[in-house]
């Protein structure tokens, strides 16, 4: 891509950043306008509480965007698990979207000593420790 093709990448990033919260805050405003009893229902039918539903829908959609990468850097194939056990791989996405230690992942991830590191701070550690065999690359 030449510079022409895009002139001011920040500009577009930002562009695209904002874009992002404005579809979360919609999403937001949609969850408080609905009513309790098909709020319940619905968290219901994902196997949650509604207070997990809404702390989900608080976080956004690139709440839980570590756990695949942390799944690749532990060799475990998400597809396997999703189709093996799917409520569980849902759980820790749940675990994942809520956690307070993202940075210490995040640069954990980057830095490539994830697998060393995780049952440090991960929620999802225990899990992932009892994960069979059938899930590991």
């Amino acid at each position: 891509m030449t510079v022409q093709e895009k002139p001011y990448p920040v500009v577009s990033l930002m562009v695209d950043v904002f874009g992002d919260w404005l579809k979360h805050r919609r999403e937001m405003r949609e969850m408080h306008e609905m009513d309790a009893a098909n709020f319940n229902q619905i968290a219901g039918e994902l196997r949650m509480s509604p207070n997990d539903l809404e702390e989900l829908v608080r976080q956004g959609p690139h709440a839980a965007d570590e756990l695949p990468k942390m799944l690749v850097a532990l060799g475990i194939d998400q597809e396997a698990l999703a189709r093996t056990e799917p409520h569980v791989l849902r759980d820790m996405e749940r675990v994942c979207s809520v956690c307070n230690h993202k940075r210490q992942c995040d640069r954990d991830l980057a830095a490539g000593n994830a697998a060393k590191h995780y049952e440090e701070y991960c929620g999802n550690a225990d899990t992932i420790d009892g994960l069979g065999p059938r899930v590991h690359q």
